[in-house]
């Protein structure tokens, strides 16, 4: 595998009704493109670039971005949808003139992949829904002593910085660790880049406000593969499998030693995953 995609990058801004989207883009604009969409409060820059080098050297182009309220796109003061938040996306699209791609979510960004699927079905080539849920009641969550970790607040730069690099390896995946310097690394970047608390509380409302979208996934048409850690303590595996039994034709991937993220070890088995299924059902990788 190479160091660094094979084809063009860039990066910039896209301008999306009155909001402003930072963004990336991976391979040549004529390859299929795959979107990539970050979960609850986390940034763009947060994906493996083992990941995304991975996927760009397989003949895609990959769109990777800042949700609203997160990283460098805008921050709103006002409460907003998951289906405002999966509008976004297909406004992104449009201004890349992309008639549809691949829809690659995690966490929360797999339920606004969900809702893509959902309300803009002729957008969306393969779904790929990652250690995410369909919000239907009853299903397990996370256990206390880990979402009281979750829920711990700090003060001051150094002490953010400790908590997330903690955090990271409360979430993260057993079989695929990363090193204390890693976590700490990725961390302070990450709050150099945006800091926004208040950010990721209208996030999490827009989840939850979003409720079960049990009956929703019903009508999702997309080749569908739900991906999930077998070893996920924040959305247990039924989370995962009760999304695929939801979703008509759906497959599903549960990873031994995966949990809450893609780390760079993790990066290639999950490419693979990946760009296998998109040869099965459009042919469109190398």
């Amino acid at each position: 595998m190479s160091e660094q995609p094979s084809q063009a990058s860039s990066n910039g801004f896209l301008q999306v009704g009155k909001l402003q989207f930072a963004y990336t883009s991976h391979g040549s604009e004529n390859n299929p493109a795959i979107v990539l969409i970050r979960g609850l409060g986390t940034q763009l820059i947060d994906w493996s670039p083992v990941f995304l080098w991975a996927l760009a050297d397989a003949g895609l182009r990959v769109i990777t971005f800042d949700n609203r309220d997160a990283g460098a796109s805008s921050k709103l003061s006002e409460s907003y949808s998951l289906n405002d938040m999966a509008a976004d996306v297909v406004g992104i699209l449009d201004k890349l003139e992309t008639n549809a791609a691949h829809i690659f979510g995690i966490s929360l960004g797999g339920m606004i992949a969900q809702l893509i699927a959902v309300n803009f079905p002729k957008r969306v080539n393969c779904l790929f829904s990652v250690m995410s849920s369909s919000g239907a009641p009853g299903l397990p969550t996370a256990a206390p002593e880990v979402r009281e970790k979750m829920l711990e607040e700090a003060s001051g730069m150094e002490a953010v910085i400790a908590l997330d690099a903690s955090n990271r390896e409360l979430f993260g995946s057993p079989g695929y660790p990363e090193t204390y310097e890693q976590r700490l690394a990725m961390a302070t970047r990450a709050y150099d880049r945006c800091y926004c608390p208040e950010g990721v509380a209208r996030q999490m409302e827009a989840a939850i406000g979003d409720g079960s979208r049990v009956e929703r996934l019903k009508r999702i048409t997309a080749p569908t593969l739900v991906i999930h850690g077998a070893d996920d303590n924040l959305l247990p595996p039924e989370c995962g499998e009760d999304t695929a039994r939801g979703i008509p034709g759906a497959e599903l991937k549960l990873i031994p030693g995966m949990g809450h993220n893609i780390p760079d070890s993790l990066a290639p088995e999950m490419a693979t995953l990946v760009t296998s299924f998109i040869s099965r059902h459009s042919g469109s990788v190398r």
